[in-house]
């Protein structure tokens, strides 16, 4: 469930599991697509839901793992009748923000869609520019754009389990480790390899991703090494807290969300007894739908 692992030859940016960990334990939706493709949220549920089912017929249980929390709730919660990407609107955006940066689109979408632009950070590319790709198609904000949802979600009920530290510096503490690993095993030396290979340019979903993002600005020499590691590592920061946000609103919207502290030395127990007493008290009889 990562918008980010779905790439090919994005392995060290991304964490992907190793070739000895997936020959373990069997993972799906990695490297399925080049690098100068789109993903989309759409898909992810569609080609999940398949997997899901094909997996569930082999008397297997499916775990969903990843961090992109939109990929979860398209599945869960279906998704909003929103206008298919136009490529052509999307590369005049990237264009406008080429010649006058990112925060000044956000400025443009505040006057169009005050609502969406303040869940926005001014320097959030990919976002800005699919929230005034719907402004510009629909001619209305992103909100009445969401509430046209198409009806299909999940056809059977998730155990739905969240890790999250109990301490932030903590949290801090990890991003900076997870990130000098990525650059001691050779980040740049990835992108550098995935230029020579493909035809990609800053603005493309895949290289927007973090770490790839200040890598690119390396390589153009925007950022010495120093820069590179400050700037990933705060980007990183504020992915996590976007996920966390993502958290507090399943909170509320889903009872059945359940949150534990990833630092608690009893995690595997915890989350191991939570799993079973809800598939125990929860299962219905007769049939797949419904059931966990």
């Amino acid at each position: 469930m990562d918008s980010a692992l779905v790439y090919r030859g994005m392995d060290i940016g991304t964490a992907k599991p190793s070739l000895a960990e997936r020959a373990r334990c069997p993972h799906h939706l990695i490297d399925i697509i080049s690098p100068e493709h789109s993903y989309s949220a759409a898909r992810f549920a569609d080609d999940a839901l398949a997997l899901i089912e094909a997996i569930c017929r082999r008397g297997r249980i499916p775990l969903l793992a990843g961090g992109t929390m939109l990929y979860f709730k398209a599945l869960r919660d279906g998704l909003s009748d929103l206008p298919r990407a136009d490529a052509g609107l999307r590369g005049d955006i990237d264009r406008q923000a080429a010649s006058e940066g990112w925060p000044a689109l956000h400025a443009e979408l505040t006057r169009l869609d005050p609502a969406a632009a303040a869940r926005l950070e001014p320097t959030d590319a990919q976002r800005i520019q699919r929230a005034l790709e719907i402004v510009r198609l629909t001619g209305r904000p992103l909100a009445d754009a969401y509430a046209r949802r198409r009806s299909r979600g999940l056809p059977f009920r998730p155990v739905t389990i969240a890790l999250a530290p109990s301490r932030r510096e903590r949290l801090h503490q990890r991003i900076a480790e997870r990130f000098d690993a990525m650059l001691a095993d050779g980040l740049v030396d990835e992108l550098c390899s995935l230029r020579s290979r493909y035809r990609l340019h800053p603005g493309m979903p895949s290289m927007r991703c973090v770490g790839y993002r200040q890598a690119w600005a390396h390589l153009d020499g925007a950022l010495d090494r120093q820069g590179l590691r400050e700037r990933g590592i705060v980007a990183t920061r504020q992915l996590a807290k976007r996920q966390l946000t993502w958290m507090r609103q399943f909170r509320e919207d889903w009872p059945d969300f359940q949150q534990f502290d990833c630092l608690a030395p009893d995690l595997i127990e915890a989350v191991c007894r939570y799993a079973r007493q809800s598939v125990e008290g929860h299962a219905a009889p007769g049939g797949d739908h419904g059931q966990p």
